[in-house]
């Protein structure tokens, strides 16, 4: 079918309809986001939008009209600024969100270029900065003018308020400062600073921004230029307008030309020649993208053909230029409702406050809950139960509630969280542990079962005794059970259970009918016929338990839940002191001269062994066969003394846990990240960022084989 009868093809009522109706969406969505500077959608859900339209109109050529979105630039300009005509059209973006789409937008250019007899040799790949796109003029190095991007054609002069930018010069510099250059580029709200933001408006009774971005936008559209000074915005400058006496030939040209003058340009940006390079580039910003370095959040990569002729033979559609493009990594900001506020009793009795949510997919899981860390930020956030919340999982890791969607609580019921005055579980009262804590606490951490639950499910993590088969459920089993005495009031009897003291524990399930029923956790069900047994994990979890009275004395400490005594300071402990009685008889300046063992936690050390059924737990755990004690080695046995590595990538001989026991015991250090006093750097497969960071600081790289001669010899056995 040729594309002249695809338009003939008339478009049925509800077709129409549906054109009309995301035409609609995406407009108001447009003006929330370019106009109010206070959007409703979600990123992905506004691309997800775009995308349904630009389908249904190159399924149906007809429903096309010039003024569809997919046809111009963001939005036209309110009434709060006055208008002001950019020299030359600014246009937007077109997006791609798969590597593949991407590679296909490379080979079309590659394509073009090459049919008017030129190769595309360069291309330019930059961070996509999640900013407010803004035009400055500079006439005889002077900046005359400042406005967002509007519709492309008209903006919004906001040039007081971009003076009030530090970023941005008021002069240009230099001996080649042309008479007139309009330079493009994107306002953003530095990460760092974002949070301390909201929570100052949220002290003050405003509302918060949902995050960055709109932080960046809200903070330069202000009417008052001295509250734009007062937030510390800044800008990186990517691209030229009109321009009078610029002599460039590439992109990238004009970047050094920008920087030259004093304009803020990005340090991250790349010019490569080939397609595989431009892949490399985007797989190493999504490894780095929440870097400390990068101060603004980005949202992609952005590939341009460098080479300025080839651009012109590629040209623009009516919105955007064909010579460039936007690669935007998945979602990891989502919009979702907030049911409810809960609060969780962790292992050291602190509450916990979460987000109960409507189930999103966010960077690749579905998440229903978040963490809201305490009272204070609950209340930070400004968030209230039955707001639109913005969810993020930056990194790929803890999803986090950012703030909420104050624009969508019209019509809602929302309400205020309120903290309990009582330990959910137990009932004990709660309170801070000191006057000026933020956090509160159980103060029941005897007798509380939801903290007993969490001490015996974080003693059986992989980082403590590694006894798999005790997990969450099994834990709970063992502590707060259904009905019926408990097998573990705390963690002193784990090492003397025997199977018969599983068979009553009863958990409730649920049937294939749904209904609810009690059941035996750690046997088989049995009846009249068929005896009841224990399970085979439950026989697993025995076997681990006895394995675990032999781990080494660093993962006996790590095991016990003390406050601040992590496995760093428990390794350093295990290591200097070489047995737990000598842990617990020395005081509090003694434990303070361990490396990496400060005064908050050699008091909390002290105190811990203080109390009577603190010491119990270790005396039923040495009487039950616990290794209470290490081998440590004379100092002239420890051949890395002195030394720090840094374990990057998987080694085949060497779990994680199993090369930094390798290190510690032969008296050396393990880090975990690279700095100068870093002394090797020890890479298997598949190796982080830590492995470029070694090469670029000089520090020496080891594969696995050097590692081992390391460890059984010292630096001298690298040298021969």
């Amino acid at each position: 079918m040729t594309e002249s009868t695809i338009e003939l093809i008339d478009p049925t009522p509800e077709q129409r309809h549906q054109w009309q109706s995301l035409v609609d969406r995406i407009v108001e969505a447009q003006d929330e986001y370019y106009g109010r500077d206070a959007p409703t959608l979600s990123d992905a859900e506004y691309d997800q939008l775009m995308r349904d339209l630009i389908a249904l109109e190159e399924a149906l050529p007809g429903l096309r009209t010039p003024d569809s979105p997919t046809q111009r630039v963001g939005q036209a300009v309110r009434n709060e600024f006055p208008p002001v005509t950019h020299p030359e059209r600014m246009l937007s973006l077109d997006n791609v969100f798969s590597e593949s789409e991407l590679m296909d937008w490379v080979a079309r250019a590659q394509r073009t270029v090459a049919d008017a007899g030129r190769e595309v040799t360069r291309w330019l790949c930059e961070l996509k900065i999640d900013g407010l796109a803004c035009d400055l003029v500079y006439q005889d190095g002077r900046l005359v003018s400042g406005a967002t991007r509007g519709d492309g054609r008209v903006g919004e002069d906001i040039t007081p308020n971009v003076r009030a930018i530090k970023a941005i010069p008021q002069r240009l510099r230099g001996a080649n400062v042309p008479p007139l250059v309009e330079v493009r580029g994107e306002v953003f709200f530095p990460v760092a600073d974002f949070e301390g933001l909201n929570a100052s408006l949220v002290e003050a009774g405003k509302a918060p921004f949902a995050n960055a971005r709109n932080a960046a936008a809200g903070s330069l559209r202000q009417k008052d230029p001295q509250v734009t000074a007062s937030r510390p915005l800044s800008m990186i400058c990517h691209g030229l307008g009109v321009h009078d006496g610029v002599d460039v030939t590439v992109q990238s040209g004009a970047y050094e030309l920008m920087a030259g003058w004093g304009l803020p340009t990005s340090p991250y940006y790349k010019v490569v020649g080939t397609p595989a390079e431009i892949a490399e580039y985007v797989t190493w910003v999504g490894q780095h993208r929440h870097d400390p370095s990068i101060l603004h959040e980005l949202d992609g990569v952005v590939v341009k053909v460098d080479d300025l002729d080839d651009q012109a033979i590629l040209g623009t559609t009516s919105r955007a230029p064909r010579w460039a493009i936007a690669y935007k990594f998945p979602p990891e900001e989502v919009n979702t409702e907030l049911l409810d506020i809960k609060v969780g009793v962790g292992r050291t009795g602190r509450i916990t406050p979460f987000a109960v949510m409507t189930p999103v997919r966010v960077a690749g899981s579905t998440v229903a809950r978040a963490t809201l860390h305490n009272a204070f930020e609950v209340k930070r956030k400004g968030v209230r139960i039955g707001d639109i919340v913005v969810l993020r999982k930056a990194g790929d890791v803890i999803p986090e509630v950012v703030g909420p969607v104050v624009e969508l609580r019209e019509g809602r019921e929302t309400r205020e969280f309120v903290m309990p005055t009582n330990c959910p579980v137990c009932g004990a009262e709660l309170r801070p542990e000191k006057e000026d804590d933020k956090d509160i606490r159980c103060p029941n951490s005897e007798h509380c079962p939801a903290q007993a639950t969490e001490r015996l499910a974080a003693l059986g993590a992989r980082g403590a005794l590694d006894i798999e088969a005790l997990g969450y459920e099994a834990a709970a089993a063992l502590t707060n059970p259904v009905e019926g005495t408990p097998v573990l009031s705390n963690e002193a009897g784990l090492f003397d259970l025997k199977a018969e003291d599983l068979a009553h524990v009863m958990v409730q399930r649920q049937n294939k009918d749904g209904e609810t029923t009690l059941e035996p956790f750690f046997f088989t069900k049995g009846d009249g016929k068929k005896r009841s047994e224990p399970t085979a994990t439950a026989l697993q979890m025995l076997r681990e338990i006895d394995v675990a009275k032999d781990r080494p004395l660093w993962r006996v400490l790590n095991a016990l839940s003390i406050r601040h005594v992590g496995p760093v300071a428990a390794r350093a402990l295990a290591a200097r002191f070489g047995s737990m009685d000598a842990i617990r008889a020395a005081s509090v300046e003694e434990l303070t001269q361990t490396d990496g063992v400060g005064a908050v936690i050699a008091q909390s050390l002290s105190e811990w062994f203080e109390v009577p059924w603190h010491a119990n737990i270790v005396e039923r755990w040495a009487a039950a066969g616990v290794r209470m004690a290490e081998d440590v080695a004379p100092v002239g046995e420890q051949p890395l003394a002195g030394l720090t590595l840094v374990v990057t990538g998987t080694l085949t001989g060497f779990s994680r846990d199993g090369a930094t026991e390798a290190i510690t015991s032969r008296g050396g250090k393990a880090s975990s990240s690279v700095s100068k006093a870093t002394s090797y750097v020890v890479v298997g497969e598949n190796p982080g960022s830590k492995a470029a960071k070694a090469e670029e600081m000089g520090v020496p790289i080891l594969d696995e084989a050097q590692f081992q001669a390391l460890l059984d010899g010292g630096p001298d056995a690298l040298a021969s």
